[in-house]
């Protein structure tokens, strides 16, 4: 009986390491910067906690931009890895940045 139960205990943790990883989150934002007047458009990738709404988002995304001297403007979208591609080229120097 004991080996039964090692053996499920055994087999049911290499399942859990099975798992397959989450995908990875990103948001699209738009960023300001004050005397003179400066706007950005970026990505910038979140954590899937930050990743269940752009409220979630903008509350990770906001400090990380304000140590820059930049205040979050507005969370564009939230998105996977599928949507960095299309992105890229519009955020420039503000792909993955911060």
């Amino acid at each position: 009986m004991k080996h039964i139960i090692y053996i499920t205990a055994f087999s049911l943790s290499l399942s859990a390491l099975a798992l397959p990883a989450q995908a990875a989150c990103y948001a699209d934002y738009k960023a300001k910067k004050d005397n003179p007047l400066k706007l950005h458009y970026g990505v910038i990738k979140v954590s899937n906690a930050a990743c269940s709404s752009p409220s979630a988002a903008a509350s990770a995304i906001a400090p990380r931009l304000a140590a820059a001297g930049w205040t979050l403007l507005n969370i564009v979208s939230l998105f996977n890895d599928g949507g960095l591609d299309g992105r890229k080229a519009n955020a420039g120097p503000y792909f993955l940045r911060f």
